[in-house]
């Protein structure tokens, strides 16, 4: 599975679950690129380098794209936090 399989499964858990769709939504906001509005696509994704330093550092590989129920979990986590 790639990023677009994961993106798309999220999406439909996002959907089932709307309390998940919200911590994934704040989750990614977190993870913008800075300046995202200067550069095309002009969309909040992340920076590449710094997605593969995540998986990386999780993973130990910085090319591993996660299982959906991992980014759920980090999702639910991160939210709880204050």
């Amino acid at each position: 599975m790639g990023w677009t399989g994961l993106s798309l499964r999220l999406a439909l858990r996002a959907l089932r679950h709307p309390a998940t769709g919200v911590a994934l939504v704040r989750v990614a906001w977190r993870f913008r690129r800075r300046g995202w509005w200067h550069r095309f696509p002009f969309l909040p994704l992340p920076s590449i380098p710094y997605v593969r330093w995540r998986m990386h550092t999780a993973y130990g590989e910085g090319e591993v794209v996660p299982p959906v129920e991992d980014v759920e979990r980090y999702a639910r986590w991160a939210v709880r936090r204050p």
